[in-house]
């Protein structure tokens, strides 16, 4: 077998350890100060800790501990730079925090947001996980590390453009601007951004996958994709925008998730 047993316990002992402390500190700063919503702080620095771990603690190997390590880490600082503006930008809870959490004590948020994330973030990374305490195979099969970071590059680059077309769209005058962002990669999926965040972690599982044990962890890019889709984006957006008819006629357009052509 490619793993080592003995070192995976360890990656995924000091994994779990890390995440506790940080969801930790969050639940603290943010229940403190009422912004439940500071948890959406801490998702990104997760990952990219718990691939770092990997990279440090892990003895598989080291060209692919690293190099996941290193574009987890790129992922994060970008995605933790929105992140931070968005919640520095806003004096108020994100809705949709004070909904999901309304008349709820301190043990049912801590539990509700802090640790199913936490918990989240361990399922997710389960490919970084085991990629870190395994060693990759002489075989043709190794050739899946370099094409999947390749696409998790790819992945990162489409959500970085998709996030920085949406700002220049939200930074024009409210009464210039159309209705609807239908332009550039806006124009073949409605949520080209979480789509890229998906052919991330997508591309963490096909890396993680030249070693044959890994290919296991395949549960995890679905749940991150389930995660993007119904859990906490794509979704809760239509049923924001749904009401608007501009909105619906984009609906009758433009794909949902995957990028296609334009309808019409």
């Amino acid at each position: 077998m490619s793993v080592d047993l003995s070192n995976l316990r360890r990656v995924v002992a000091t994994s779990a350890a890390v995440v506790t402390a940080l969801q930790t500190a969050t639940a603290v700063a943010g229940i403190r100060r009422g912004r439940r919503d500071y948890a959406d702080a801490a998702w990104g620095p997760g990952l990219a800790a718990i691939a770092v771990t990997g990279a440090v603690v892990g003895t598989g190997d080291p060209a692919r501990r690293w190099a996941l390590a290193a574009v987890t880490t790129a992922w994060a600082t970008r995605l933790e730079r929105l992140m931070l503006q968005r919640l520095a930008g806003s004096d108020e809870e994100d809705e949709r925090y004070t909904e999901f959490l309304e008349g709820d004590a301190v043990p049912a948020v801590a539990a509700k947001v802090f640790l199913t994330q936490g918990l989240a973030q361990l399922v997710v990374s389960a490919p970084l996980q085991l990629a870190a305490a395994s060693a990759l195979p002489r075989t043709r099969r190794r050739w899946l590390f370099p094409v999947g970071v390749a696409v998790m590059v790819a992945g990162a680059v489409v959500e970085a453009t998709a996030d920085r077309q949406k700002a220049r769209y939200t930074a024009r005058d409210r009464e210039e601007r159309p209705d609807v962002l239908d332009t550039g990669l806006w124009g073949w999926s409605r949520h080209p951004n979480y789509f890229g965040d998906s052919v991330v972690w997508d591309g963490a599982w096909l890396a993680a996958a030249a070693s044959a044990p890994a290919a296991w962890t395949l549960p995890a890019p679905v749940a991150m994709s389930y995660f993007l889709v119904h859990a906490t984006g794509a979704r809760r957006t239509e049923e924001k925008m749904q009401e608007r008819e501009s909105y619906r006629d984009y609906q009758d357009r433009v794909s949902f998730f995957v990028p296609l052509p334009p309808g019409r």
